[in-house]
């Protein structure tokens, strides 16, 4: 193994794979660490964020989510994370299974959680670097934008997704 990048919050390196059909190839994987989601129900309500993202230089609607911080396990990270992007907090925390982004170059797993019993949170501080706004929406009208394509974000489509599986 050799690692190619050593950042703050993800490693990339270079690894030899021994693959199931006996061959063996050079791969370069990412590992950005743990991460989860949310997605905050109050009744037939949803919350979501509108969050300017760097990567594709817009904004897009999605469910909150953060990274896990070391050591933190992932409803802690979900309870902090929606405090520090909705300014609510949840009693009530289900969990909707995990999320492999993109197994095809990173090793990342989303934890997904529906956030019911909501209510707000005095000790709200945003992230400096997060350009947010909270957006409340039927249900029905949040899954009808990720059908046609004005929710493009993977997480908050597979969230809207199982939190209705399981209504």
């Amino acid at each position: 193994m050799t690692i190619i990048y050593q950042g703050k919050r993800l490693f990339v390196e270079l690894k030899s794979v021994d693959l199931p059909n006996g061959r063996t190839k050079e791969t370069i994987i990412v590992h950005p660490g743990g991460a989860v989601a949310m997605l905050p129900c109050d009744g037939d309500d949803c919350y979501l964020i509108r969050q300017f993202r760097p990567a594709i230089g817009d904004y897009i609607y999605e469910a909150p989510a953060g990274t896990m911080e070391d050591g933190e396990l992932p409803e802690e990270t979900a309870s902090r994370e929606l405090i520090e992007e909705t300014r609510m907090r949840s009693d009530e925390l289900i969990p909707r299974g995990v999320l492999m982004t993109s197994p095809g170059f990173t090793d990342e797993v989303i934890h997904l959680y529906e956030a019911r019993t909501l209510s707000p949170a005095d000790n709200f501080k945003p992230d400096d670097d997060e350009v947010i706004d909270v957006v409340c929406l039927p249900r029905k009208e949040a899954e009808s934008m990720a059908h046609d394509g004005r929710i493009i974000d993977a997480k908050t489509i597979a969230l809207l997704f199982r939190c209705r599986q399981k209504r």
